[in-house]
């Protein structure tokens, strides 16, 4: 069979892959996809989506639990975990139908099944009917991540869990570990803690959200210790022991190592990107750390291929994937590309309670030689937040001193993962801290709080 031509074949159909291909089909390329799994990747059928709707159930319940808060009452409420997961799986499922629409409805062709590169413009694809033989000028490799495993932590889907099986469990955790304290695992343990499990978080940095500014990790670990949970900081666990019905933990704390027991182990101890059989070593691209090596405008120094997303290295958001998509599939169009800016990229965490952030924390400011004022507002100073039973939780913002740049906003609680984009806006419009005063925030909103917490930085703070 001879090789079918298109201007551009995509490789993974995720939010990065999916997007792009779309955006060329827009701007008139012939474009196939090639996905050997799920319309939608990982972040639509196992990350991002259905972890949201599981998360919102514990929510929910969490709620359910104060109705007495609000006036209300709910006697001999509880949960059906099985329905819990049916409606989460049934979401992701409808979303992933979606995308095979959207892919249809753009006349962008799909190909199912594994791709490799066996030459610069060629994709060999096995299918279940055979191998497909496509040729393109322009290939984007958008083929994801998958969760890392450490040896001796590898995951059995019965006591020791990834993602998916979380997604997917086989009963509720009474005693939970979670190993790592990142956004998966934090997320999970959020989840699973809401419902009743007993749950610990074991993070090897010396805090959990290591990635966010210092003073909301203080916080967040604040608000999870006092719905119950566990934090142990600067520790490692070592060994898992694994018996019937439970595992054992040896953690290392302060140089010693102590036992601990669980009955169910999530490991969420960050991502290894999909780069292997495809051949990409054989065309001279360079691999770091499992992750394509690309320039800003995601070229990869071969020509014409390119790598976008989880593949291409941090941030490891499903929303940076996509612009990197759109990005190049400007690029080849030849149209005006617009880099995607890291530290422009908003970082969201959907646990209890929220936390959302932008740009540089307070001490990568100060490392990078910035002089900066810093403006903070709790929520406890806001009407909304109090009318919403929300009362806990905070907005920070950081100013270059001498140019009045926002260099970062930091975020935790109620509905922040929703407020975050005001400020990033702001940070890709290089608004500054008199256009940020001088705007109208709508009252009662919870935005007030992002108004005030930039007028603090200046001094000119109302409610506090």
């Amino acid at each position: 069979m001879a090789a079918q031509s298109y201007d551009l074949i995509v490789i993974g159909a995720g939010p990065g892959g999916y997007v792009a291909a779309i955006r060329a089909a827009q701007l008139g390329l012939k474009t196939v996809v090639v996905e050997r799994e799920h319309l939608g990747g990982i972040c639509l059928n196992w990350g991002c989506i259905p972890t949201k709707a599981l998360l919102r159930s514990s929510e929910v319940f969490h709620l359910m639990e104060r109705a007495k808060d609000f006036g209300l009452k709910a006697d001999n409420f509880g949960y059906d975990l099985d329905a819990v997961v049916k409606r989460s799986r049934g979401v992701a499922g409808q979303l992933s139908g979606g995308i095979g629409h959207l892919l249809k409805k753009n006349k962008v062709a799909v190909v199912m099944g594994e791709a490799t590169i066996p030459a610069k413009g060629k994709v060999s694809v096995k299918t279940d009917k055979g191998t497909e033989e496509l040729t393109a000028k322009n290939i984007i490799l958008a083929t994801g991540a998958r969760a890392r495993e450490l040896p001796g932590l590898e995951a059995d889907g019965d006591l020791v869990w990834t993602y998916k099986h979380a997604l997917q469990p086989p009963r509720m955790p009474k005693k939970l570990l979670v190993i790592g304290s990142g956004a998966i695992g934090i997320e999970f343990a959020s989840f699973y803690n809401t419902l009743g499990a007993d749950t610990t978080v074991v993070e090897v940095m010396d805090r959990v959200l290591p990635v966010e500014d210092a003073e909301i990790s203080a916080l967040a670990k604040k608000a999870f210790t006092k719905q119950g949970m566990t934090i142990m900081e600067k520790a490692m666990v070592k060994q898992l022991d694994r018996g019937k019905g439970k595992v054992t933990a040896h953690i290392e704390v302060k140089g010693k190592v102590e036992k601990h027991e669980f009955d169910t182990v999530i490991s969420a101890v960050g991502i290894v990107g999909n780069v292997e059989n495809l051949g990409l070593e054989a065309l001279g691209v360079k691999i770091d750390r499992t992750h394509v090596v690309t320039d800003e405008y995601c070229r990869t120094g071969v020509d014409g291929l390119y790598a976008i997303g989880d593949i291409a290295g941090a941030p490891w958001l499903a929303h940076k994937a996509s612009h990197e998509g759109v990005m190049v599939a400007d690029l080849i169009a030849g149209q005006h590309a617009h880099p995607v800016k890291p530290e422009s990229i908003a970082g969201c965490t959907y646990c209890q309670p929220q936390v959302a952030s932008v740009g540089y924390t307070e001490a990568k400011a100060k490392e990078l030689g910035y002089d900066i004022k810093v403006g903070r507002f709790p929520f406890i100073g806001n009407g909304k937040a109090i009318a919403l039973g929300e009362p806990e939780g905070l907005i920070k913002t950081v100013f270059d001193a001498k140019t009045g740049e926002l260099l970062g906003a930091h975020m935790i609680g109620a509905e922040v993962t929703e407020l975050i984009q005001g400020y990033v806006v702001g940070r890709q419009l290089e608004t500054t801290e008199e256009d940020l005063m001088n705007t109208v925030f709508p009252h009662p909103t919870l935005s007030e709080m992002m108004h005030e917490s930039v007028l603090d930085a200046y001094g000119r703070v109302i409610h506090m």
